[in-house]
């Protein structure tokens, strides 16, 4: 059995042969998160929605993969525009409201124009074997 195991979470997918995050050991990491809607696979209609749904699949994906979102250590996050970080900020601190305990956070103006509003990758360390 390869040491690498790959992470997949319903509603989620990529295009391309990839799956939605890798785990080695306690480390998990992402692809590319957005905001696609988990029932219907259609991109959300605003930055509003878009971000809802990217929070959504980061907590599937991490609960896949055998954690939860206290296990999550890093986002990186592309934005069309940062200077709308007030929504973000507002489903960051719904996932994370106590601020003691919040991963490290980047958020990077995306360089190319896309439908995609907010994108994010996510490391996270989970504690134990997978069942």
């Amino acid at each position: 059995m390869s040491r690498r195991q790959s992470v997949h979470s319903a509603g989620f997918s990529h295009q391309n042969p990839i799956p939605a995050a890798s785990r080695i050991g306690d480390l998990m990491a992402t692809g590319v998160i957005n905001g696609t809607d988990p029932a219907t696979g259609e991109l959300g209609a605003d930055l509003k929605a878009q971000c809802a749904f990217m929070f959504q699949h980061v907590r599937n994906i991490v609960e896949a993969a055998g954690g939860g979102t206290d296990d999550i250590l890093k986002m990186t996050v592309w934005m069309q525009d940062r200077s709308q970080r007030d929504v973000l900020n507002e489903q960051w601190l719904s996932m994370f409201p106590d601020p003691e305990s919040r991963p490290a956070r980047h958020a990077i103006q995306n360089p190319v124009e896309s439908k995609f509003l907010i994108q994010c990758d996510v490391l996270a360390v989970i504690a134990g074997a997978r069942d």
